[in-house]
């Protein structure tokens, strides 16, 4: 078993998001080839690994430089307004070492031994069930949305299984396999967030044994195989944190579409009546409410975000109150960044729709950020509201 020590200098938030910002130029000149090929460039992913930014979330003991969600997500919201692919990506890449943390010694000795650099992709919802086999489970299938699937060398996946913890109810349990035990199916074929390369991962009869494998209630509760190996961040449950990029995501993309409508207003004439855009009240009626709902967003995910990391530290799993909280707060935070684009977006004029107008994609990407069954905010809200009322979970929703 590794122990927790530091292989790696430490870097703090503010110094990895300095470094991710050098990265904007490259990124954003690569966002219509994300969107052309499908997938994250390899440029982007090296120029990202040399910021520290995949190690985030990573153990010590294994290179890491872990971090809080608030010194974590900034850079994210940033890389965002540059192409929001490439955000969705980084965010799911980093935030999966999270979760691995969380599960046995052996796992993560065999995923980060030899490689401190290995990332896994995911593919989560537990669509497909498994046979029961000594030492494990075999599963076969197709996994869709495995977004960085190309970048990665692991996939974690969902799949249905009995929980003697829970009396043998079938609930989702996770699987982790190498690159070898999978190959890529390419049908990532999208009117949105393009460059995720969000592809389907394919297996047949394939053995996973009992240690790369949790059940969600386990990394729900602390009770994961792996659970209090790592301190720190790594005393939490994993939803929240594998969700962190959800609403990081779409607040940037938000925030790059203030400052583009912005630019666009500035120069604008109108076609039939030559009057300056600049000149017209609806415009920064406009731009002012997105400004506030972004501005809101930020500072509502900012207080989240360090709630999550002050739970984590103080050694204590999250609150009922403060896990469903957090849930509805994410989505909603994502809700109301689609709105702000929204807004801006409706009043762009015809030109905006062109392929070679950045405020299309914008638009295109923010829509899709709140299609994730996380994100959506109707199933967030009917928990919350459940459990404001002092009612029992749903267990037929997530």
């Amino acid at each position: 078993m590794s122990t927790d020590t530091p292989t790696s200098p430490v870097i703090s938030g503010d110094a990895m998001r300095a470094k991710v910002a050098g990265t904007l130029e490259l990124v954003a000149a690569n966002a219509e080839r994300a969107e052309r090929e499908r997938r994250v460039p390899d440029e982007n992913i090296a120029a990202l690994r040399e910021t520290g930014i995949f190690r985030s979330l990573q153990p010590a003991a294994y290179g890491g430089t872990p971090m809080g969600a608030e010194e974590y997500t900034p850079a994210l919201v940033d890389l965002a307004g540059a192409c929001a692919s490439t955000a969705w990506v980084t965010g799911l890449l980093t935030q999966h070492s999270h979760m691995l943390a969380l599960m046995s010694a052996e796992l993560q000795d065999e995923v980060w031994g030899d490689d401190p650099d290995a990332l896994a992709s995911s593919s989560v919802a537990a669509i497909n069930g498994c046979e029961e086999v000594s030492g494990g489970v075999k599963i076969s299938g197709s996994w869709g949305w495995s977004s960085g699937c190309d970048h990665a060398t692991w996939a974690i996946l969902g799949f249905k299984r009995a929980d003697p913890a829970l009396g043998g109810m079938v609930i989702p349990f996770f699987a982790v396999v190498p690159r070898t035990d999978y190959r890529i199916h390419d049908d990532w074929h999208v009117a949105a967030l393009r460059g995720t390369g969000s592809k389907s991962l394919v297996l047949d009869d394939v053995f996973v044994p009992e240690h790369r494998i949790e059940s969600i209630f386990a990394l729900s509760t602390g009770t994961t195989k792996g659970f209090g190996i790592h301190g720190g961040i790594f005393h939490a449950a994993f939803t929240n944190w594998f969700s962190l990029g959800f609403s990081a995501v779409s607040l940037g993309i938000a925030k790059r579409m203030i400052e583009v409508y912005g630019t666009k207003v500035k120069s604008r004439v109108r076609a039939y009546t030559g009057s300056k855009a600049v000149d017209s009240v609806p415009a920064a009626m406009r731009l002012a409410e997105s400004h506030h709902q972004t501005t809101a967003v930020g500072h509502t995910l900012r207080a989240d975000w360090q709630a999550m990391t002050a739970r984590a530290l103080s050694g204590q799993l999250p609150t009922d109150d403060e896990a469903v909280h957090w849930r509805a707060n994410q989505s909603y935070a994502t809700k109301l960044s689609i709105e702000a684009t929204d807004r801006l977006w409706t009043a762009a004029g015809g030109s905006a729709f062109f392929d070679d107008n950045e405020m299309q994609r914008l638009w295109r990407d923010s829509k899709m950020t709140g299609s994730h069954a996380y994100s959506d905010y109707d199933i967030a809200a009917q928990r919350q509201g459940r459990h404001l009322l002092g009612l029992d979970p749903d267990m037929t929703i997530f």
